[in-house]
């Protein structure tokens, strides 16, 4: 923050020393290093209150992207549906449309019917 090197450090020792004088230096310099730790917590609190501020922000930023995703993603899924169902009942309306005549009437073959011509094929 300061750069402050040690021999200014030094001048601003002895100058302390000549105004204030050697009985009060000690008192006045636990004064100043209790206010310098004050500044100091206090820059950190701000710190972290900024740093906070700016987590909030993010995590608000990423629930918005993930309710607009979730959004989309219900939207695609409710047009998929809907284009399922429209197609569902095309196929529904053909089926009533066809005729009943065009289908045709038949025993239907299951395994027991071609296993017992089987049989009497090999009887013969």
């Amino acid at each position: 923050m300061f750069d402050v090197s040690f021999s200014e450090l030094l001048v601003i020792a002895v100058v302390a020393l000549l105004v204030i004088g050697p009985e009060k230096l000690p008192k006045v310099a636990r004064t100043v290093g209790a206010f310098t730790g004050r500044m100091q917590r206090y820059m950190a609190q701000i710190k972290e209150e900024v740093n906070r501020e700016m987590r909030f922000e993010e995590l608000q930023k990423l629930q918005q992207e993930i309710q607009q995703s979730v959004q989309s993603t219900q939207t695609g899924m409710s047009e998929q549906a809907a284009e399922i169902k429209n197609a569902l009942a095309e196929t529904v309306q053909a089926a009533q449309a066809t005729p009943v005549a065009a289908i045709k009437p038949g025993k239907p073959k299951t395994a027991k019917t071609t296993t017992s011509k089987r049989v009497k094929a090999a009887a013969k």
